[in-house]
């Protein structure tokens, strides 16, 4: 086996080489790019869990089909708002803690 296989990389400095250093331009489109596939992914687990498809959800919430399939791939980041409609749409509901330590 190759010993580059097994490298450890800190992740920061990764993120700052591919993608500029907290607070740029840069960075900050990085994010949001990560913040609407992580919303997508979150989404998308919890309507299958709940097995009901992108139309179903769509016909609950009174949007088309496709907008579910965009929040879901990351393409669209849905407003706090309708992030909301979504997770009571999908029997869920939000929980905001403050981080220990």
């Amino acid at each position: 086996m190759n010993k580059k296989e097994f490298e450890i990389h800190d992740l920061s400095a990764e993120l700052e080489k591919e993608f500029g250093k907290p607070g740029t331009p840069e960075r900050a489109e990085f994010d949001e790019r990560a913040y609407a596939f992580y919303t997508g992914q979150l989404i998308l687990d919890a309507r299958k869990s709940e097995k009901i498809t992108q139309l179903e959800l769509a016909k609950r919430l009174g949007v088309d089909k496709s907008y579910i399939s965009k929040i879901e791939n990351g393409i669209v980041n849905p407003s706090v708002g309708f992030f909301y409609r979504i997770m009571n749409a999908l029997n869920l509901r939000i929980e905001i803690t403050r981080q220990v330590g």
